[in-house]
């Protein structure tokens, strides 16, 4: 997934955006709302996590004006706001989780995957392609009953094609959803990673049209 994180403190954002990238994700980082205005309009996200107090507003009115634009990207937020009613303000305006700080780094990644299931239409951490079984939750996949080690970055670019099952991505698009915006990219290096992964998963699992990208195969 491509994630973007609104949050102004310096500390807690750097471990946010580690984490998400240990865990294979693409993450963009701003820490002003008009910073993270220019990022929606400029890319397409999977999810946004959102601080409510920010040097130039708060969190609500930017949430409250994405969807008022129609915008879907799923939204959880993160912020130290922990009494009742606030919860059910930033749930009412639009957010899809709300977590509290000080929090578990490993909760988030946790409230990440769900969420992103939810949106995905398949709420089961369990799934199963041909072949293969995939667990979501471990991010571990076994082939024929056998564990297949992937890393990081196969995980995440496997990942996205299976949110999007029948859908023909883009290299460009792929780029997008394993790498943060400004990050140095081998022209081969979507290439170099499918080839790895139906090295280690079956030759049919991507299909490739060529000249236009790839898509999940045929179970």
């Amino acid at each position: 997934m491509r994630i973007l994180l609104i949050e102004d403190d310096t500390v807690l954002g750097a471990a946010v955006r580690d984490q998400i990238a240990a865990d294979g994700q693409s993450v963009d980082w701003v820490m002003r709302l008009d910073a993270a205005g220019d990022a929606v309009r400029g890319a397409s996200y999977d999810l946004i996590l959102l601080d409510l107090r920010l040097p130039d507003g708060r969190g609500i009115g930017f949430l409250k004006s994405l969807r008022a634009r129609g915008e879907v990207t799923p939204v959880i937020i993160l912020t130290a706001l922990d009494q009742v009613s606030d919860r059910i303000e930033g749930l009412n305006a639009g957010a899809d989780d709300y977590l509290v700080k000080p929090f578990d780094l490993a909760e988030l990644s946790a409230r990440i995957g769900s969420v992103a299931r939810r949106y995905s239409g398949n709420p089961n951490p369990i799934v199963r392609h041909g072949p293969l079984e995939i667990d979501l939750v471990a991010r571990s996949i076994r082939r024929d009953g056998k564990p297949v080690p992937l890393t990081a970055r196969e995980w995440a670019l496997f990942e996205a094609f299976l949110s999007r099952p029948s859908q023909l991505l883009t290299k460009a698009q792929l780029e997008d959803k394993l790498y943060a915006f400004g990050a140095e990219v081998e022209s081969n290096t979507i290439e170099v990673h499918v080839s790895r992964l139906r090295k280690k998963l079956g030759s049919a699992v991507i299909e490739t049209e060529r000249g236009m990208g790839y898509r999940l195969g045929r179970p």
